[in-house]
């Protein structure tokens, strides 16, 4: 009788911060642009102003998104390094609360007070592991990459700038600025099809779905800010 093992492999999504700063630089960057270039459109009937302003704003927007990405990262090391120099004064300082708070974290696990003091007679030999430990299900911390910042930055205002060229390329390539504007409404639907089609393969919550609700979000959105230009313009 011979037995077979099957191994047991677990497959999962890992890369959600940079899908995330992917959405958030892509999104901005096609609805935004579009949004200046279409009002701009209808108000000068000059494709060379339209691509020139829309350069313009790719640039300051992606400069702009990418200080927010990096701001952002930033600030959650400076957030978990903090807490973290909290956490070791509160157990080198007042340990017996410490050790309450473990137990009552494992109560929620229906764990009782004599089961977790045993995992807490483990943790106070090891502090930093008792740290991190607090830090992880009393906080709901994980420890943040310390490069999490640059690489937000360069996603966010890198993902901006692709994006941000998609609705400009038919006033590159057409001669009138009304039929321009048509073809990148066209364009610009098209690419958040492809982005949010990206998107769900990426994440596995469906690639069909996905781009066709990423369409209609994006869509709504570059309808609103588009009437905004137009009223401004």
């Amino acid at each position: 009788m011979s037995l077979h093992h099957t191994s047991h492999v677990e497959s999962h999504f890992t890369a959600g911060a940079i899908v995330r700063d992917l959405v958030i630089g892509m999104s901005d960057g096609l609805t935004v642009p579009f949004a200046l270039a279409a009002g701009l459109a209808s108000a000068v009937q000059s494709n060379q102003v339209v691509v020139t302003a829309g350069l313009a704003e790719i640039a300051a927007g992606a400069i702009a998104m990418g200080l927010g990405g990096y701001l952002a990262g930033r600030g959650d090391v400076e957030h978990y390094t903090q807490e973290k120099h909290r956490e070791e004064r509160e157990i080198r300082d007042i340990p017996d609360e410490e050790e309450r708070e473990v137990i009552e974290i494992f109560e929620t696990y229906g764990v009782t007070a004599a089961e977790a003091q045993v995992v807490v007679n483990g943790l106070k030999r090891q502090p930093e592991l008792w740290r991190d430990f607090m830090m992880r299900f009393e906080l709901g911390l994980e420890e943040p990459d310390p490069k999490r910042a640059v690489t937000s930055a360069l996603t966010i205002g890198g993902s901006y700038i692709l994006g941000g060229f998609f609705p400009l390329i038919p006033y590159v390539a057409l001669p009138g600025a009304n039929e321009a504007l048509l073809a990148s409404v066209g364009v610009t639907l098209v690419a958040l099809l492809g982005f949010g089609y990206v998107k769900g393969r990426l994440t596995g919550t469906g690639a069909w779905r996905t781009a066709l609700r990423t369409a209609a979000i994006g869509g709504l959105a570059a309808s609103a800010a588009y009437g905004i230009a137009k009223l401004v313009a």
